[in-house]
């Protein structure tokens, strides 16, 4: 059975990391995995979203709307941006910070208003001040594992799977921030969790 995860944010969260990250997991664990990146204008900030998809075999990388278990945002409006990629029984993590698209900048248009709210009655979501998490654990840009430590609770791999996995992928001289972020966000996840559900 294929699994169907999107990562989705805006230029400079890390997106690409947080994707590496989940594939190195799931490969390590004897699955075939299938990573697609799209970058918008991210630069600019704009829009940046991946696609991971994995299971015993694989052939396309692209997930269809209606078709992800799990959307992790790390920006609240891309959040409602890709909610129609979310299955009805799927879930939706979000990180609550607001990141101010061009049009908004420029006065084009104002940022919706009520989105968590809008978000909560349309999805089964999970929200997360991401940031604060992030600064807590000694670098705000590490806000995209914090979002992956809450991830990992709702995904069969166990704590030591994923973070043998991060130091893999994350330089030597930034991973006590990213393994602190990790674990901030895994313990997030894992409270909100019945105690018989926790891996």
């Amino acid at each position: 059975m294929t699994k169907n995860l999107m990562i989705v944010g805006v230029g400079g969260q890390g997106t690409l990391l947080a994707s590496r990250l989940l594939g190195s997991v799931v490969l390590s664990a004897g699955y075939d995995v299938k990573v697609s990146e799209v970058h918008g204008m991210s630069q600019r900030g704009g829009t940046v979203v991946t696609y991971v998809r994995y299971g015993d075999r694989v052939y396309s990388p692209v997930v269809e709307q209606g078709d992800a278990d799990f959307i992790l945002a790390f920006e609240l409006l891309e959040a409602a941006r890709f909610l129609p990629y979310l299955k009805k029984d799927g879930l939706l993590i979000t990180n609550t910070q607001q990141i101010a698209p061009m049009p908004v900048v420029t006065g084009q248009m104002a940022y919706p208003e009520h989105l968590v709210e809008k978000l909560e009655a349309q999805a089964n979501l999970l929200k997360v001040d991401a940031l604060s998490l992030a600064k807590e654990a000694g670098n705000p840009k590490s806000l995209n594992i914090v979002m992956m430590g809450l991830l990992s609770t709702r995904m069969p791999f166990s704590e030591e799977e994923w973070l043998s996995a991060l130091r893999t992928v994350v330089k030597p001289q930034h991973l006590s921030v990213n393994e602190a972020a990790f674990l901030s966000g895994r313990a997030l996840g894992l409270s909100s969790l019945p105690p018989e559900s926790r891996i």
